[in-house]
Order: structure tokens, then sequence, then C-alpha cells
């Protein structure tokens, strides 16, 4: 029977907006978590089948196919193909499930997958908002199909957001208390020393800069939502994820390439499917895709030792957990992206390589990873470790 193995995960420290990664070409941080791979799991590059990399709004330095750009900026050989992945927020997620398929296809053997953003240089939603100098206000007006269906409200992350808490009944207060964990279990792995492992400095950048050490439920009550309160805005900057710019890379390898090779995979991977959702509320497609991926997998939450969800928002994982009964306790055990920041196509690649690490350190045996993305979608990724 195929399998497909994550042989090792690499990410950069995830940069704040304007921070430590900024002036960074986005190329040159997909190549460096290349050529970190390719460094510690010492597979010839040239044996390479293919690059698989996430990105969103790809203009400017992340136009191009940035996993192509990426792979030569790293100097390798020129004979090993590049594609970019665009499933929003779950990009490189999606990066990773190309990679396994192409691998339990039996139509390659070693796939890196990862993805790469730089915010702070190619701001969020640039390219829906680029259509706007050639007559289109944003990739929905117009649609005779889109307007038949959806009309003309508002398609928004920030209304989601705000739609969400409304629904589950998700308080200002709650969600603080929730974000508030996430900067304290953020700075307490930091300090720790649990990402050393999972970390390649660059540039004298060797560790995140966007937990908050200083927060506190008193600075966060006094922000003001990111929407009108008569809008029933009530989600602020404090329970949304971080802009930020960051890269990871994971090598994926056939069980073929690992006997041949010699290769000492980190963790095997058992389920990966997507599904979706409203893609006016557009962020509950984890509760959906979640209770799919346990249901073909025969597994229950029971199973699960650690899950990373990315938190777009608080409320996103909160609705999540409400529905799923999952065990906070285990879940983003070292924080997540209120605290470690977003950076959007790299994200998923960065909570896998985040989980494979987090099994490695705790003992664990399985992992879950979910995450909402733009047009109400979700991947689901089911690891078991082996290393």
């Amino acid at each position: 029977m195929a399998e497909a193995f994550i042989v090792d995960a690499v990410r950069t420290p995830v940069g704040r907006r304007g921070g430590g990664l900024a002036n960074a070409h986005p190329a040159d941080l997909g190549a460096h978590v290349i050529s970190a791979l390719i460094r510690r799991t010492q597979v010839d590059p040239a044996a390479v089948d293919d690059v698989i990399f996430g990105c969103v709004d790809t203009i400017g330095p992340q136009a191009g196919d940035i996993a192509r750009t990426a792979w030569l900026a790293a100097g390798f050989p020129e004979a090993v193909p590049g594609v970019t992945v665009d499933r929003q927020c779950g990009s490189s997620q999606q990066a990773i499930h190309f990679a396994a398929q192409a691998v339990l296809s039996g139509t390659a053997d070693l796939v890196v997958a990862g993805g790469v953003q730089n915010m702070s240089q190619i701001p969020i939603a640039a390219a829906m908002t680029a259509g706007q100098a050639f007559g289109h206000d944003d990739p929905f007006g117009g649609s005779d199909g889109w307007l038949a269906r959806y009309g003309e409200q508002e398609i928004s992350q920030f209304r989601a957001a705000d739609m969400i808490a409304a629904k589950w009944g998700i308080g200002r207060a709650e969600m603080e208390r929730y974000a508030l964990t996430s900067h304290e279990r953020a700075v307490a792995a930091t300090d720790s020393g649990h990402f050393a492992a999972e970390i390649e400095p660059y540039r004298g950048v060797a560790s995140d800069e966007c937990p908050r050490r200083d927060t506190s439920l008193e600075r966060m009550a006094r922000l003001v939502s990111l929407r009108p309160e008569e809008q029933g805005g009530v989600v602020t900057a404090a329970l949304s994820s971080q802009i930020a710019d960051g890269a990871a890379a994971l090598l994926i390898a056939s069980g073929r390439a690992v006997g041949e090779r010699g290769l000492r995979p980190a963790a095997r991977i058992r389920h990966i499917s997507a599904r979706g959702d409203d893609p006016v509320l557009m962020l509950t497609a984890p509760i959906a895709a979640t209770e799919h991926a346990l249901r073909r997998a025969a597994m229950t939450l029971a199973d699960i030792d650690l899950i990373e969800i990315n938190e777009a928002f608080a409320p996103v994982v909160l609705a999540w957990q409400r529905e799923t009964g999952a065990d906070l306790s285990r879940v983003n055990v070292s924080g997540g992206a209120i605290a470690l920041g977003h950076p959007l196509g790299a994200t998923g690649a960065r909570l896998m390589t985040t989980l494979v690490h987090a099994l490695r350190r705790t003992g664990g045996r399985i992992g879950l990873q979910t995450m909402c993305e733009g047009g109400g979608q979700a991947n689901v990724t089911i690891i078991e470790r082996v290393g």
C-alpha cells in the first residue's frame, strides 16, 4: 500500500509587519527554508520531483510562480519544476496535500511542499484590489451567477468573524481570554525553546516577533471593534491573527524513497481532505471538515493527541470547539496565529511544521491540522508520528 511521509519540516521565524523580515524578498524567504530542508534531510536536490508552494496575493515579488523562483534562488537544479497554489489561507496546507497525493499516486517520490508570504511588502487582499485599475471593484461584482446566488452583500472575513461570534453566542470577554491564552502559550513555548528545532534563523532574526509579552485583558478591553458596533462589530485587532511575514517547507516522500535513500521520516500522513461551507459566513468550514475527516479516517477527537487550527479570529476556534467538543488543552498548545502571526500563504506549512515537531517533543502519536479559508473552505490533515 502506498504511503506518504513527512521527512522533515522547517520554517523561518514569523516576522511582524514591518519587522525583521519585512525587507526580505519572498523568493529569498522561500529559498532559505528550502535550502535548510535539503541540508537537514541530506537528499540530492536533483532527485526532487516537484516544488509546490502556497502563496496568496501573487503580485510583484510574489508573482511569476514563487515556488519556481524560490527553488532557483536557492541555487538548486533548473530541471526541478515548481508550482504555486492559492487556496487562500490554506494555500500551503493544500500544497502539502498535493505533494502527498503525488506521492500516493506513484507519480512522484520526493516533493518539497511549503509556502511563503511577505505581507509587509504586499498587503492583504492586494490581488483583489489590483483589479480596480481595470474596472473591477472586487472578485464577485459583475458575476451574474454570484449575484443571483448571494446578492450584493458584503463578503468580508471581518464581517464573517462578527457573524460567527453572534451565531454561536461568543462574547467579547470569552474571546479575549482565549486570545490572552494564545499569547501566554506562545511566550512560554519560545522561552522553553520549543520552537528551536523547527526555526531556521534568517539574517539575524532567530525567534518569532509577534507574541506580545505585555498584553493583558485590560489592554484588550480598551480596543475598538474592527467594524462599526451598529453593524454588529465585536471582533477587535486583539482577537485577530496578526499580519506577518514568513516561509516554511516540508519534504514529502514515498515509502520507496524512504527505503532506497535511507531517510528517517518524522511522520506518516494518515488522511488529507478539504470541504466547503457558506462563503458568506466564510470561516466555519473547519467544523464540517473536521467531522468529515474523522469519519473518513475512522477516528474520533479522543484519538488525536495534538491539534493545530488556525486562529484567523478567536470566534473561529471557539465556534469550532463548541461544535466538535475539542479539548482546548490539546489545541494550539504553543499558541496560534493571534500570537504568532498569520503570513497567509505560509501558515498552513507553518502549522504543520509546528505540529510535527510538537508531536516529537511531547511523545504524542496523532496530530490533526485544519484551517478556515477564503470562499468558505477548510483543509484537514491527520498525521502519525513515526520518528
